[in-house]
This record gives C-alpha cells, structure tokens and sequence, in this order.
C-alpha cells in the first residue's frame, strides 16, 4: 500500500473521545515490550509517529493514527508488564475491551506476540478472548531478526500451537529493524478491508 500521509490524530480512553466518521480501523494488541509502536511505525514507513516508551508500559491511553484519510490505525495499551499494579492492569483492560466490543468501525486486531518467546498467560488469553467475542485478528510474530533463521519455522509452530490457531491464522514473522514481514501484514490488512468475513 503506498501512503502519501500517515499523522497521529488522537489519544483516547473513552468513547466519547473516540475520532468521529466510518474509516476503518485497525487496532495493535501485545504485551508491553513486544514492539507495538516500533510495527506501527515499520509499516507506515516512518521513523518516530508512534512513540517508542524507553520503558515498557508506559503507554496509558489508545493512540489513534489517521492513513490517507483511508484507514486508522489504533495503538491499545500493552498487557502483561509486571511493574505495573492490578489497579492499573485492571483499568487498560477494561479500556481496551470497551472498544474492542463497541467499536463498529474496527476492522481487525493485530495480535503481536514476541517469537523468542512461547506465548504468556496474557497471550493465551488475549487470544481466547479474541476467538470468543468474533474479534477478526491476524497474528504477527514479531522481532524475527533476534532469532536464528533455522530456528523461526520451529518458534511458529510453538505459537500456533499454544494459541491454537487455525491453518488460515498462521503467524506471519515480522521485524521492524530488516523490515521483514511488513508487505504481508498489509497483505492482511487489505484482505480484510475488501472483506466483512472474519478471519480466525
């Protein structure tokens, strides 16, 4: 997809502050450390739109980015980080499940999941969650240049097997430091704006 602009548009934690029209959205879902900001920023070509935290966690609030007036993307607020209290694991939660069952105009979620790692608690249940409320979502492994070449088919088929995703779900690998895997997440993306189906 070629993007003539790509900006940063709002920040939200409730509906009320949600961007208005119908553009279609995509939101970004993982742990807190697993490079939301750092894909974002990767399949938009730019280097800082969306801000990388030097600490993990620190994203509060859902940061909305508007493409060619065509499509946002949405940055949820990353899970899982254990320096951050219940009270406030409890409240992003909540804030991120608001609009993923509200939202009409979500399209998909982009499941990150770390590839050097078996997928968390938090992942699992991300992901059942995702399954059991018709969530479309397209799972991206990310960080695939910290592994070895040989080693990724092995780490996919970990992933796949422990979120039990089916043949159509299967992982794509991503990295934002050799750009690997951005053409196939926009792939995905594109499929799922020409389609209402939902891909699981």
């Amino acid at each position: 997809m070629k993007i003539k602009e790509a900006k940063y548009e709002l920040t939200a934690v409730q509906p009320s502050q949600y961007p208005a029209g119908n553009l279609p959205e995509f939101a970004f879902a993982g742990r807190s450390n697993v490079g939301k900001s750092s894909v974002i920023n990767s399949l938009l070509n730019r280097k800082n739109l969306a801000r990388v935290g030097s600490k993990p966690g620190r994203t509060k609030e859902m940061n909305f980015y508007n493409i060619d007036n065509i499509l946002r993307f949405v940055d949820l607020p990353g899970y899982g980080y254990a320096g951050v209290s219940k009270s406030k694991k409890s409240s992003w939660g909540e804030m991120a499940e608001v609009y993923l069952t509200t939202r009409k105009q979500l399209k998909a979620v982009i499941l990150l999941v770390d590839i050097r790692h078996k997928p968390s608690a938090d992942d699992i249940q991300m992901n059942e969650w995702l399954m059991i409320n018709n969530v479309p979502y397209i799972v991206s492994a990310t960080k695939s240049d910290k592994v070895k070449r040989g080693e990724i088919k092995n780490r996919l088929n970990e992933i796949s097997s422990v979120l039990k995703l089916s043949e159509i779900n299967k992982p794509i690998t991503s990295s934002s430091v050799e750009k690997h895997g951005m053409n196939m997440l926009w792939e995905a993306i594109e499929n799922n704006l020409k389609s209402d189906e939902i891909i699981l």
